[in-house]
């Protein structure tokens, strides 16, 4: 190829990989590397369809070169070994000998990881926020009403000296208690509560969620990890908050391995893949990952978690995951659970550096 036209094609911010007509990577520039984890020297000479298996690009190249048509895959999930999956747009065009002859096929690689990143968000804020007006309805409706059963109960223990009914006042006081409990933390949602953002050491944090799930009777016989990255700096963050986040998922993990297994938290800062703020711009991000060895969660229960009220234990009331989730994104961060049935469950969680964008300390 020809050095000015090789110099467009490593200037270009898609990956681009060009095809000969034996299926042989030609070339292939810098930002189609770094997406696939590979160099020009060693993708060069090898057949297209060992540099992505996931892409399927050897079929979609001898596509192209049978019917001389460009097609496009949207939305390919590209899997990496070194860094966290990527999604991306797939184009291939055939290229023509003089005789208008397919020869060859470029194929561009967009990197939509990001914008697909800032729509799961979006509808992450939209769905906290439907969560909200719910809790405000169920507030006006029920909290009132609780209180004055609570009320008649207690009187009806305090005058009654059958033993029975008195323990069925007591009762009802109790499942009063209860539900008015379970209102206060659906109302978190409606947004009211304040971030008390201050520099907050994020080990710290992390240190006393080991000492505390170290004391939990459901911790006896498991392992307790650490991994922390030293270079993290301090957070702006509501370091309240983020003890009550990784508390939540901490317990999730111990309650998973039932006394047998190991639980490690790792940091690091994220290099390869940042958090996007609205107007698309990486923040320096922290990734926090939670992560047991335990039995695993099933495909169908995975996809309902953080859905306020769903939860598989009897004694559960299904808001810890959903609390970790508010909290994540009103920092303006992320939080993704990975698991597969026998291969343990990972929480991650990205926190921007410099705190929620736009949201001042209070």
């Amino acid at each position: 190829m020809k050095r000015e036209a090789l110099e467009i094609l490593e200037a270009a911010l898609d990956g681009l990989i060009v095809v000969g007509d034996d299926l042989k990577v030609e070339f292939a520039n810098a930002e189609a590397c770094r997406m696939l984890e590979t160099s020009s020297e060693a993708a060069c000479g090898g057949l297209v369809g060992r540099v992505a298996r996931d892409l399927s690009l050897e079929a979609l190249a001898r596509a192209v070169l049978r019917t001389g048509r460009a097609t496009v895959q949207d939305d390919r999930l590209l899997a990496r070994r070194f860094a966290p999956p990527l999604v991306v747009d797939v184009a291939a065009s055939p290229l023509w000998d003089e005789q208008r002859r397919a020869s060859g096929v470029v194929i561009a690689l967009r990197d939509r990881t990001i914008q697909r990143s800032l729509a799961e968000r979006v509808a992450e804020r939209e769905q906290l926020s439907a969560w909200g007006t719910i809790a405000a309805g169920i507030a006006h409706e029920v909290k009132n009403p609780l209180g004055g059963i609570r009320g008649a109960a207690e009187i009806l223990a305090s005058r009654t000296s059958d033993p029975k009914q008195r323990d069925a006042a007591e009762l009802i006081v109790r499942e009063v208690d209860r539900i008015r409990s379970l209102v206060d933390e659906l109302m978190i949602f409606d947004g009211r509560d304040d971030l008390q953002l201050d520099s907050v050491n994020i080990h710290r944090v992390l240190d006393d969620v080991v000492e505390l799930l170290s004391m939990d009777p459901i911790a006896s016989g498991v392992k307790l990890e650490r991994s922390f990255d030293p270079s993290i700096p301090e957070l702006r963050a509501d370091g309240g908050r983020l003890m009550q986040v990784f508390l939540n998922l901490g317990r999730n993990a111990l309650q998973a391995l039932e006394g047998e297994g190991t639980l490690r938290i790792e940091t690091r800062m994220a290099l390869d893949h940042r958090l996007a703020a609205s107007d698309g711009a990486t923040l320096p991000t922290v990734v926090v990952t939670v992560a047991d060895d335990g039995p695993g969660i099933e495909p169908d229960v995975l996809d309902r978690l953080g859905t306020p009220f769903f939860t598989t234990r009897a004694r559960g009331t299904g808001m810890g995951l959903a609390l970790c989730l508010h909290w994540v994104s009103r920092h303006g961060g992320e939080l993704r659970i990975e698991s597969e049935p026998g291969s343990g469950t990972r929480a991650r969680v990205a926190l921007p550096v410099d705190g929620p964008p736009g949201e001042q300390a209070s």
